[in-house]
């Protein structure tokens, strides 16, 4: 090797000592999560599965959680074998949720044939559950492996829904392509959105990172395709409906609606001119 790789081989190990967290692997945080909602929801078919056995697929989830945290060992509050047996404790309430954002989408969505339909293929259900999945490590006060779940399911299906986020019950995302979730965003009960909705943060300074940036949506909400909701100040009161291409930095009353308003010109040719006459609807 040249001197000047070498001098690259010895950067690389100071930085190493030098990173605060050590991480598991992408690959096995997205098997860890198929495997999970398969075991969850057993509607689709694994080719390549090894077992059809409940219990034994359950231990071998529990190992993999133990082994995905083992490389933050030094960083969480307690022993990686403790938070696994603390998550899959919460496991049935997960479930119990997940089947009311399923429901949710099945019965509000005329699109949709039936509930193994949801589970097996719409990406809002698929980015939901891992969520809800995510959200649950987060509490646990696990570090950085949530947000790794939430970014696979962002790949996966292009929504992006931070693990810090409050979700009540019965969500439903419809479509779901760009849509973004913030990470201090509180969302109520039955509440429904859009592909392309933004729920962030007016300001992106670091110093806010404590403070709630994102908006409150209240119960019954439906938000539609393309709206920006914007600031941790800003609340959308409950049974709201809020248009397309909304952009709204401010609080809204309950029972409102909010829409885009745009102005429509029909071009005609005047019979004795040339100049086209514009009529404002």
């Amino acid at each position: 090797m040249t001197t000047a790789t070498n001098a690259f081989l010895d950067h690389l190990l100071v930085q190493r000592a030098q990173y605060r967290y050590k991480l598991p692997s992408r690959p096995d945080a997205g098997r860890f999560i198929d495997q999970l909602m398969r075991l969850l929801f057993p509607v689709t078919q694994d080719c390549q599965s090894v077992s059809q056995h409940v219990e034994e697929t359950y231990q071998k989830l529990n190992q993999q959680l133990v082994c995905l945290l083992s490389p933050l060992q030094n960083t969480l509050p307690e022993g990686a074998d403790t938070i696994a047996e603390k998550f899959f404790d919460q496991l049935p309430a997960i479930y119990d949720r997940l089947l009311l954002d399923a429901h949710a989408i099945t019965d509000n969505d005329p699109a949709a044939i039936g509930l193994e339909e949801v589970i097996a293929v719409y990406p809002g259900f698929y980015a939901i559950a891992v969520y809800r999945i995510a959200h649950e490590l987060l509490r646990l006060n696990v570090p950085l492996l949530p947000r790794m779940l939430t970014e696979y399911a962002h790949g996966q299906t292009g929504i992006d829904i931070h693990p810090g986020a409050q979700i009540g019950r019965a969500f439903f995302i419809d479509h779901g392509t760009g849509v973004v979730i913030g990470e201090t965003t509180i969302i109520g009960d039955n509440v429904k959105i859009y592909q392309g909705v933004t729920l962030g943060a007016t300001h992106v300074a670091k110093s806010m990172a404590q403070k709630k940036r994102h908006p409150t949506i209240e119960n019954n909400v439906v938000i539609y395709a393309n709206a920006t909701i914007l600031g941790g100040h800003t609340v959308v009161g409950h049974d709201s409906v809020i248009g397309g291409n909304v952009w709204l930095t401010d609080s809204v009353e309950a029972h409102s609606l909010v829409y885009h308003q745009h102005q429509t010109e029909v071009r005609l040719k005047s019979l004795e001119s040339a100049e086209p006459i514009n009529f404002v609807i």
